[in-house]
């Protein structure tokens, strides 16, 4: 049994034990620093190995992925490199740990060489391969690729997706009375049977490209809006900023699974019922893995 005095604030005890320590005001403080600590590390060891959130930015993997996208993209697939960590702070190194290499049509996030930002991109070259454009249209091994004219796809018009001057001319206002983006559609199918849909904005800078030798050890990747994606057709760095022709594959930080929510950009960070409103119907869950017809 233990007493307190309570004028003193003194504690007696009758078992012989004496009485708890209390725990002073710094050491509880520190306790709870190190625990935020450990869960800082294990949500960076969860982002480095397992899988990691990605925000797309741009237009260039229209019409897959739209700027808002959210996405997971998993990291093990290909084995980890330099680039494996979200913040890239490993030294560079050659090759990869438990590496393998991703299949034609896969959708990567790729670090350029001696830089830090990251791009989303599909895999279209494997080691070996000869690149070619010809006229917009693709060539593998001197073989085009089939390629099939589709039905324009319709984007909603928001402030992500304005329908600005990267795409003058495609607005359309539709019966229902909103604006869309009447993009024209290609749908391209790749040796191994994968298919995914391109957007031909007409004649631009990569429509003519090659042909080039993908070296081993190396991956050639494309944006799916082949008029608007700075990929390994064009030169590193301004003005162009593509990934400079084919890229290392320890460059490849992981791939792109699913897409978690997309945002239309209307949404305020202080106002929590806009994060609702500003959500995009009909992208959530959408698989992004490489689809064979």
């Amino acid at each position: 049994m233990i007493e307190r005095h309570h004028s003193r604030g003194e504690c007696r005890s009758s078992n012989g034990f004496g009485c708890p320590e209390k725990e002073s005001k710094g050491s509880a403080i520190w306790r709870e620093i190190k625990g935020l600590l450990w869960v800082l590390v294990a949500v960076l060891l969860f982002h480095t190995f397992v899988a990691k959130p990605f925000y797309i930015p741009s237009e260039s993997m229209m019409p897959t992925l739209l700027k808002g996208d959210r996405l997971v993209v998993s990291k093990y697939p290909y084995g980890w490199s330099w680039v494996s960590p979200s913040f890239h702070v490993f030294p560079h190194w050659q090759g990869r740990l438990f590496g393998k290499t991703p299949e034609r049509g896969d959708i990567v996030i790729v670090t350029p060489p001696g830089q830090s930002d990251d791009y989303i991109k599909r895999v279209i070259g494997l080691p070996g391969d000869t690149i070619e454009v010809r006229g917009g249209r693709l060539v593998i091994n001197g073989k085009p690729v089939k390629s099939e004219r589709r039905p324009p796809v319709m984007v909603p018009v928001d402030i992500n997706v304005p329908c600005g001057i990267e795409f003058s001319g495609f607005q359309v206002r539709a019966a229902d009375g909103n604006a869309y983006c009447r993009l024209p559609i290609v749908r391209e199918t790749l040796p191994n049977g994968v298919s995914y849909d391109t957007i031909d904005l007409g004649q631009s800078a990569g429509d003519d490209y090659g042909p080039v030798k993908v070296p081993a050890d190396h991956l050639f990747l494309m944006g799916d809006n082949r008029d608007r994606s700075a990929d390994s057709r064009f030169d590193l760095g301004p003005p162009e900023n593509g990934l400079g022709g084919p890229v290392p594959w320890e460059n490849i930080g992981g791939r792109a699974e699913f897409i978690t929510f997309s945002l239309d950009g209307t949404s305020e960070l202080l106002n929590p019922f806009s994060w609702f409103e500003a959500l995009r119907s009909g992208r959530a869950g959408t698989s992004l893995r490489a689809h064979k017809d």
